[in-house]
């Protein structure tokens, strides 16, 4: 059974930093693209940044490039989210996810095969 659990959401105040982590169990995911996607109150899931299998290929949403930092660890099927300077408009639940598409299907949430159950964050302002 494949299974993505994600750990490390809270709350915090405007301007601080959380880091994500998302362990994947079950099956190796060393030649998928690793993602996190987040989805606020009455809005839709949106890509936050993903992370190809090298590690070499990244993508960040406009909103959050030069914050967030996404990273993976191959050995131990982990996948992290380092976000700083956090602003009210990043409150969100955050999904780890998991796709064998190419970068043109990153941002397109039906295209990930592999989802984890959410770690809400909150920030206030």
């Amino acid at each position: 059974q494949v299974q993505l659990v994600e750990s490390g959401g809270g709350l915090v105040q405007a301007g601080g930093s959380l880091r994500l982590s998302c362990v994947a169990s079950g099956r190796p995911f060393r030649t998928n693209t690793l993602a996190w996607l987040r989805q606020a109150p009455g809005k839709e899931r949106e890509l936050v940044a993903a992370i190809n299998w090298s590690g070499i290929r990244l993508y960040y949403g406009d909103s959050v490039k030069g914050r967030f930092t996404i990273s993976r660890d191959n050995n131990e099927n982990t996948v992290y989210l380092q976000m700083n300077n956090l602003k009210p408009e990043d409150t969100a639940v955050y999904h780890c996810a998991a796709t064998s598409g190419g970068p043109s299907s990153w941002t397109a949430p039906m295209k990930y095969d592999y989802w984890g159950q959410g770690t809400q964050v909150t920030v206030s302002s």
